[in-house]
């Protein structure tokens, strides 16, 4: 394969370390071709250019990358606590170290703001620093005994080899919250990056090799996603899958892992409401809007969807957020403006259906509502106000930079609309009267709740929602536990 020489004229050729572009799989310790010898493009939404060709491995070449896993696990799982803990903390450090230029390969292959692609590089280090602690955590637990002259404990042992499929809209901190909880716990890995942004997933390889992770710890397997999971769906050395995509694709996952009973970490659809009572400080609730309905150009499971604004503000709110999303700025991602470009046509398609749908049903458009002038993949930042519960914006996600504003009268009808949806990964709340805070925030059926703010997330928090936007936590503890075993031993010393 030449697949290296289709990098030299890309733009991924200015990095400060030429060493983080790959355009190979990285599988038992090695930089790995397809054995097909086929491969995929990867472009830059910005622009439509082509980036690089990354190998499109097959489904015996992703069979071997399990193989691998399963045969480096033994020593993996043998290492001491702090041995492994020692690995993660050189990975993080390097992960600092090269954090502009991962930052850069990010914009250029997913389109992000370059701040925003800045604080997911932060972001994705922040895990492995965490679970390089958690990683020399005792795993021993004590029980008092209920039977004469017994001892017994409780083990948290590694479940073997952990497949780990990321998405692209946060291509390296994804993989970090996933791989760092897995490896801490003493798991090799098998990683199936977003066809669309391969590349920050190989960077991270690169400086995960350069830790000193040994050889089938952690492999990370380019191509087509049914080509490269379908085995390991099949294959009973898979003892854990965790997934961030949609609940679609989660369903299809849960049903092909049931032959083989894998643990399972499901990341899933969002549409997260975004309540604000007439008590609210308006200026913050504003500002706090732009920032949950925008970020990553509104492509974020916890991007807020649906605004429900109390009456008696409505109007007020309706102008303040209209006039602050009207003076957003788009353009590419290099030059770090608010909103960067859709990853794809399908992106782009569905704007315009949610935002002519909802027009047909009576919305308001309040500004944005078009493509941008930037390129073929920009769209405007969009308000429509008056959107009826019917329209599709407010029963899809919209994964996109479109806000639907609708008014309510009373606390019961907000939430029971807000409740009213297969989704319950993450609900926002405007309030200064706290019996309602708590009122809410207990009444909401979603995984978290985010009170007069935004930014919620971390390492040390468990990530994760109810109903059909998924199973299982990400981050803090409770991220290792579906990648451990619980061994109960009852000792009679005799």
């Amino acid at each position: 394969m030449t697949l290296h020489h289709t990098l030299s004229k890309s733009p991924l050729a200015g990095l400060s370390d030429p060493r983080l572009v790959r355009s190979f799989a990285y599988v038992n310790g090695k930089w790995a071709g397809s054995s097909a010898g086929d491969s995929f493009a990867v472009t830059d939404p910005a622009t439509g250019d082509c980036l690089g060709e990354v190998a499109a491995l097959t489904a015996g070449d992703s069979a071997a990358a399990v193989e691998a896993a399963q045969s480096a696990f033994p020593g993996w799982a043998g290492l001491l606590p702090q041995d492994r803990s020692a690995r993660l903390r050189r990975w993080f450090r390097l992960v600092e170290e090269h954090r502009e230029d991962l930052a850069r390969l990010m914009v250029l292959e997913q389109g992000k703001p370059i701040s925003e692609a800045r604080g997911e590089i932060d972001y994705a280090a922040s895990f492995l620093e965490y679970y390089a602690e958690e990683a020399r955590r005792p795993n021993i637990e004590g029980i008092t005994s209920h039977l004469p002259d017994a001892e017994m404990e409780l083990w948290r042992e590694p479940v073997g080899v952990a497949a780990l499929i990321t998405p692209w809209n946060f291509p390296s901190a994804m993989l970090t919250r996933k791989a760092g909880a897995a490896l801490a716990a003493g798991c090799t890995v098998v990683a199936h990056p977003s066809a669309e942004t391969p590349f920050s997933a190989l960077a991270l390889a690169e400086l995960a090799e350069r830790a000193g992770l040994p050889a089938g710890v952690f492999n990370v397997v380019t191509g087509d996603a049914a080509t490269v999971v379908a085995p390991w769906l099949e294959d009973p050395r898979v003892r854990a899958l965790s997934f961030t995509g949609s609940t679609e694709v989660g369903r299809l996952l849960y049903r092909q892992s049931a032959e083989t009973v894998k643990r399972l970490v499901l990341e899933l659809g969002g549409h997260a409401p975004f309540i604000v009572f007439a008590d609210a400080d308006l200026d913050i609730a504003v500002e706090e809007a732009v920032k949950a309905k925008f970020a990553t150009s509104g492509q974020d499971c916890l991007g807020a969807n649906r605004f429900y604004i109390e009456a008696p503000v409505y109007d007020a709110f309706c102008a303040r957020f209209a006039e602050a999303t009207a003076e957003l700025g788009v353009g590419p991602g290099l030059d770090d403006p608010d909103i960067g470009p859709l990853m794809n046509e399908k992106a782009m398609a569905k704007q315009e259906e949610h935002v002519a749908d909802a027009l047909e049903q009576g919305a308001r458009l309040l500004t944005g509502g078009t493509r941008d002038a930037a390129g073929p993949l920009f769209y405007r930042p969009t308000v429509l106000a008056d959107v009826p519960d019917g329209a599709k914006i407010m029963r899809e996600e919209t994964f996109g930079p479109v806000a639907a504003l609708s008014s309510f009268e009373t606390e019961d009808e907000v939430l029971a609309r807000a409740n009213a949806t297969e989704y319950g990964l993450v609900a926002y709340l405007h309030s200064h009267d706290p019996r309602r805070i708590y009122r809410c925030a207990r009444a909401l059926s979603f995984g978290m709740v985010a009170v007069n703010r935004t930014k919620v997330t971390g390492a040390p928090i468990p990530f994760g929602g109810m109903k059909q936007s998924g199973i299982g936590r990400e981050g803090a503890r409770l991220g290792m536990e579906a990648f451990t075993e619980v061994k109960y031993v009852c000792r009679d010393w005799g």
